[in-house]
């Protein structure tokens, strides 16, 4: 029994060897890569640091003088506004299609993969496409908007008014995809004797909707609602590319500003507590949706 038991423990201290081994390049990777400097952004937000001179410790500052930035409350705020419009339109197209999808048309896979390529299309190309797309002179939107008798078609990207409601736009359509597969997996989960049951009491398409595709897609909307949400509030490169964060200050978010202060300020310190206060809003915000998904979501 003895040597029975060696052998088996050897066998656990092997292959508990060999799992660490393999996870190994992804340890360090996390170590180095995100949880250092996770660590070492926090006690930089209590710094005044350039980059290049003497870290001087300053406690709170940073963070008092975030409740006085005019420009971070417009970021703030923007990066709010910028999840209200975004979000709730994203999942509501990507549940409506992925419903349709459902439906067993033909060339189901070309639909399919026609929804989902924006979502694999680099950023980069996406937003200089859609530049060309909302150019207010020379791009197909405002054409057909003149054609229609609209003699002063909007700005889009040029226009305090409508540049961020014009990179939602094209948020919306790059993420669609993504959050259409998810509903897809999720429809395909639903035991089709819930709809039979409910044809023979008479419910219609509407209420098979409402009474049955909704409830049972809850864990599904939940988990998008919130991967939504913490993707809304680090879109950056769109933002870039678009519209450089103009015109005026009508796109600057908070990622967009902690990259402006970083690393074209160099104010590492006071980008780092803009960053945690960005952590702080998600946190808060996802929260409130664990706290509230015991309502809602059945699982």
């Amino acid at each position: 029994m003895k040597t029975g038991n060696k052998v088996k423990s050897k066998t656990i201290r092997r292959n508990r060897f060999i799992a660490y081994t393999f996870l190994l390049p992804n340890i360090i990777g996390f170590l180095l890569f995100i949880l250092i400097p996770v660590i070492a952004s926090f006690f930089m937000s209590f710094t005044s640091w350039n980059g290049f001179g003497v870290v001087e410790f300053i406690g709170l500052d940073n963070y008092k003088q975030l409740l006085k930035d005019e420009n971070f409350k417009i970021s703030f705020f923007n990066s709010i506004l910028f999840m209200v419009i975004s979000v709730p339109i994203t999942l509501f197209l990507s549940m409506l299609i992925a419903v349709v999808l459902n439906q067993g048309i033909r060339f189901v896979k070309v639909f399919r993969t026609a929804v989902f390529l924006p979502y694999v299309t680099a950023t980069i190309a996406v937003a200089a496409v859609w530049q060309l797309i909302f150019n207010p002179t020379m791009g197909p939107v405002n054409g057909v908007l003149m054609n229609l008798g609209i003699d002063q078609p909007p700005g889009w990207l040029s226009s305090p008014a409508w540049a961020l409601i014009s990179v939602s736009i094209v948020y919306i359509w790059h993420s669609v995809g993504y959050y259409m597969v998810l509903f897809l997996a999720g429809l395909q989960n639903i035991p089709d004797y819930l709809y039979e049951a409910a044809e023979l009491d008479g419910a219609g398409p509407i209420s098979k909707f409402f009474n049955i595709t909704v409830p049972m897609l809850s864990p599904v909307l939940f988990f998008t609602t919130i991967i939504g949400v913490i993707n809304s509030f680090k879109v950056f490169d769109l933002i870039y590319v678009l519209t450089g964060g103009g015109p005026g200050r009508s796109t600057h978010v908070l990622v967009y500003d902690i990259y402006n202060t970083a690393f074209k300020q160099f104010e590492y310190g006071y980008a780092s507590a803009m960053a945690y206060v960005l952590f702080l809003l998600i946190l808060v915000i996802s929260i409130i949706q664990f706290r509230g998904q015991k309502k809602w979501v059945n699982y």
